[in-house]
């Protein structure tokens, strides 16, 4: 009788040293969440920047027409709007959105998301500064790191055709 409780000691024992082989080694984890997107702060009341802008314009090597649809809401979101109008091609584009403000005499663009998707925060890409030489109520122009910007104001609703 001892030799089979020994045996089944034994036997207990090795069943608990396979199921400990196969315990995961780290505690589960929970899925990390993506840091929040930075919020928003509302325009000044009145600032001359909130509305629809719209910029057409040739650039050198490029064929066909560029245009911007800059859509500075007073709640200080923005979308940025980019399309190339081809001659006999299908018109191509780009749409960010994010967040806008002022610093003086500086329009400041944050991206957040490129296309619907996310975008690495951290990269300088998306964050966009252009001197204002003029603002009034219909025509911005601005100065920034690709040249000059020209834009005059669209209705409220107005969207790139397709």
């Amino acid at each position: 009788m001892r030799f089979i409780h020994l045996s089944m000691a034994a036997a207990g024992a090795a069943v608990l040293g396979v199921l400990a082989g196969c315990a995961p080694t780290k505690p589960a984890t929970a899925p990390s969440t993506p840091p929040a997107a930075p919020s928003c702060t509302p325009a000044a009341a009145g600032d001359s920047l909130v509305g629809n802008w719209l910029s057409v314009a040739a650039q050198k090597g490029v064929a066909g027409a560029l245009r911007t649809l800059y859509t500075l809401n007073p709640d200080g979101t923005m979308t940025y709007v980019e399309q190339i109008k081809r001659p006999r091609a299908p018109s191509q584009g780009l749409e960010e959105s994010g967040c806008w403000s002022r610093d003086r005499d500086t329009l400041v663009l944050r991206t957040l998301e490129s296309n619907g998707v996310p975008v690495n925060l951290d990269d300088p890409i998306y964050s966009n500064r252009y001197r204002i030489v003029q603002s009034d109520a219909r025509e911005l122009r601005l100065q920034g790191p690709q040249g000059s910007v020209r834009a005059r104001r669209m209705s409220p609703g107005y969207r790139l055709p397709f």
